[in-house]
């Protein structure tokens, strides 16, 4: 598994310090494989862009933005996103000039629906490491109801 075992423990608390309007932390969660790195790598190859290394870290906050505020997600719901996006066997997704790795094994969420998710990293910010940027839910059709603006 290419995230280290204290991964969502320690992303959790990025997630939860952005949810209460304090500073989240530059954290490692943990490596791509070779395979998916070498993957990554050609595709950048072929943009003309430099390589990456293996490790990746985590901020977290445009998925915090992006998928908690404006999509209504938990942060357990945007967890297993991440989890599933980052599995082993998850490819290269090839769609210009993002850098992302999709899951080919369909995920059922909390809401009824089959997914596959893909996990896009930001890859100049931090260079060489890649900075794990967004996770999308492909396929969820039915969405968590949105919480009310107070």
């Amino acid at each position: 598994m290419p995230l280290l075992s204290k991964a969502r423990r320690i992303m959790r608390i990025n997630l939860e310090r952005i949810r209460d309007g304090e500073y989240p932390k530059r954290i490692v969660i943990g490596t791509l494989t070779p395979t998916q790195l070498a993957a990554i790598n050609a595709h950048k190859l072929k943009q003309d862009l430099p390589p990456i290394i293996e490790e990746i870290i985590f901020i977290g906050r445009h998925i915090y933005e992006s998928r908690i505020e404006q999509d209504g997600y938990t942060i357990e719901d945007v967890l297993d996103q991440i989890y599933s996006g980052m599995e082993s066997d998850s490819a290269i997704v090839e769609e210009g000039l993002m850098t992302g790795m999709r899951n080919p094994t369909k995920r059922a969420d909390r809401y009824g629906n089959q997914v596959n998710d893909v996990v896009v990293f930001e890859c100049s910010r931090f260079h060489p490491h890649p900075e794990l940027y967004g996770a999308i839910p492909k396929g969820d059709m039915i969405k968590p109801k949105m919480k009310k603006a107070t």
